[in-house]
C-alpha cells in the first residue's frame, strides 16, 4: 500500500531534481525555518560567486515521509534540515554521508563548540552524520507569584523540595487548582523522570528497560502526581487553552520547550508578564542530576549529493555565530553555537537562561529508528494506569513487551552484525 503511494511522488522528485542546473545546491527546510532559511541563503551566495542555492521549504508535517520517499526515488536533496530523533533512521537507510572528515578540517566546527548533549544526537555508531543548527530541551514554565503565595520564592533543584512545593500550591489555591499540568498524550516528562533516575530505557541489546528499578522509580513518582491530586488526568485536547488556564491560575507549573517563550509573552496577559519565568527541572538528587532532552534540529548532507564540498560550506556557513545569532533573532530558535549564547540579546533573556543551563545537562534518548513508536507506546500505558486500567506494574511489563516488539527486527540486525565480526 504505501510502496504504490510513494513510487509516482519518486518518479516526480527524480525528474524536478534532473531539471536543475548542475551547479544548483538544493536545501530543503522545514516549518518556520525554511521560510526565513531563504534571507541567510542570500548572503552565502554573495559570499560564494558561482554558487546557487535552492531552498524548499516544507511543512513539518510532510518532512519525514517526503525524505523518505526522495530517498527511495534517488531524489535526496543536497543538504537538509534533520530533527535529531530522524538521524538514525537515515543512517539505518544509507542515505546521509558521515562527516568526520569534514569536521576535522574545519576548526570550530568540532564538538567543543556546541552542547554534548545535543552534538551526541548525530553521532551513530561513532561516526558523525549532522552538525546542530539550532537546539532544544525541556524546562519550566512556572508562576513565580504562586509558588511565593507557597512559601517558595525560588523553584526548587531536587524532587523531594520539588514536591513539598506542588503540594504547598495545591492548598494555597484550593480546589480546582493544580500544581502542574502534566498532558497524558505527551510524553517527555514520563521519559525525562526516567533518565534522571539513570534509566537507559532501551538496553544496547535492544529491550525495553522500563520495568527496571530505575523507570519504575521514576514512573512512580509521575503517578503520584496524579494520584494526590497534583496535576490533573487529562490530555492536551481536553484543556481548550492552556495560556488561559495558566493565567488563571488553573496550574502553576509546565514542563514544555523553548517555542513556548514567545507564546507565554504574547499571550499572557500584561499585568502577568512578571509573574512568570523558567527554570531548568528539578533532579531526584539536586540540580546536576536534573538532566532534560536533547533535541533540535541538525543540518545534514546526502550521501547522493554530487556537490558534498559545496553543502558542505553552506553547513559551515549557516553554523557560524553571527550567522545563528541572526536566525535566532528571526525566529526564536535557540543556537547550537555555545559562544553565540554570550551575545546580549540571549545572555539578558531571563527566561531563555533556564534553556541555557538545561542544555549543559540535555542528554539524548535511544538513537534507534523506531523511537517515535517506542514514545506512543509510553504515552499509552502511562494513561491505562493513571485512568486505573492497569496497575504501574502491570503497565511497565506491558511497555517493555510492546517495545520488545517493536525493536524485534532490530535485535535480529544487531545478532547478525555481532555474528559477522566474530
Amino acid at each position: 500500500m504505501r510502496r504504490t503511494r510513494l513510487f509516482p511522488l519518486a518518479l516526480l522528485l527524480t525528474a524536478c531534481a534532473a531539471s536543475e542546473s548542475p551547479d544548483t545546491l538544493r536545501f530543503w527546510a522545514f516549518g518556520r525555518e525554511g521560510e526565513v532559511v531563504a534571507e541567510l541563503v542570500r548572503d552565502f551566495e554573495r559570499e560564494h560567486p558561482g554558487a546557487h542555492i535552492r531552498v524548499q521549504q516544507i511543512p513539518w508535517s510532510a518532512a519525514h515521509e517526503k525524505l523518505l520517499t526522495a530517498h527511495v526515488g534517488g531524489a535526496t536533496p543536497d543538504v537538509a534540515q534533520m530533527g535529531n530523533t530522524w538521524i538514525p533512521e537515515m543512517v539505518t537507510l544509507g542515505a546521509l554521508a558521515p562527516l568526520d572528515s569534514m569536521v576535522r578540517a574545519s576548526p570550530g566546527m568540532d564538538s567543543t563548540g556546541h552542547f554534548p548533549g545535543i552534538w551526541a544526537t548525530n553521532v551513530v555508531d561513532a561516526r558523525v552524520y549532522g552538525i546542530p543548527w539550532y537546539v532544544d530541551t525541556r524546562v519550566l514554565f512556572y508562576r513565580t507569584d504562586i509558588l511565593a503565595r507557597a512559601g517558595y520564592p525560588r523553584m526548587p533543584d531536587n524532587w523531594t523540595d520539588w514536591l513539598r512545593a506542588m503540594r504547598a500550591v495545591t492548598r494555597v489555591m484550593g480546589p480546582g487548582h493544580y500544581a502542574i499540568y502534566l498532558p497524558l498524550n505527551e510524553w517527555p516528562p514520563q521519559v525525562i523522570f526516567g533518565l534522571e533516575q539513570g534509566s537507559p530505557l532501551i538496553t544496547p541489546q535492544g529491550y525495553g528497560a522500563f520495568a527496571d528499578s530505575s523507570f519504575a522509580r521514576a514512573f512512580d513518582f509521575l503517578l503520584s502526581l496524579y494520584r494526590d491530586g497534583l496535576a490533573p488526568p487529562v490530555s492536551n485536547n481536553e484543556v481548550a487553552n492552556l495560556y488561559q488556564e495558566f493565567a488563571r491560575g488553573t496550574f502553576a507549573m509546565y514542563i514544555t520547550g523553548p517555542w513556548n517563550i514567545g507564546e507565554f509573552r504574547r499571550r499572557l496577559p500584561p499585568e502577568l508578564q512578571h509573574a512568570w519565568t523558567t527554570a531548568s527541572l528539578p533532579g531526584p538528587t539536586g540540580p546536576e542530576s536534573g538532566v532534560s532532552l536533547a533535541g533540535g534540529s541538525s543540518l545534514v548532507v546526502f550521501r547522493a549529493s554530487q556537490h558534498q564540498a559545496r553543502a558542505w560550506e553552506l553547513v559551515r556557513y549557516l553554523s557560524r555565530p553571527d550567522v545563528q545569532l541572526r536566525f535566532y533573532r528571526l525566529t526564536g530558535d535557540l543556537p547550537a553555537r555555545r559562544e553565540t549564547w554570550n551575545d546580549a540579546s540571549l545572555a539578558g533573556d531571563r527566561e531563555a537562561q533556564a534553556f541555557r543551563i538545561q542544555l549543559g545537562r540535555a542528554v539524548p534518548t535511544p538513537m534507534i529508528p523506531e523511537w517515535e513508536e517506542v514514545t506512543t507506546k509510553i504515552m499509552d500505558q502511562t494513561e491505562a494506569a493513571v485512568r486505573g486500567g492497569t496497575t504501574p506494574a502491570e503497565a511497565l511489563v506491558a511497555l517493555d513487551r510492546d517495545v520488545n516488539r517493536l525493536l524485534e527486527r532490530r535485535r535480529f540486525l544487531l545478532a547478525r552484525r555481532h555474528g559477522a565480526t566474530e
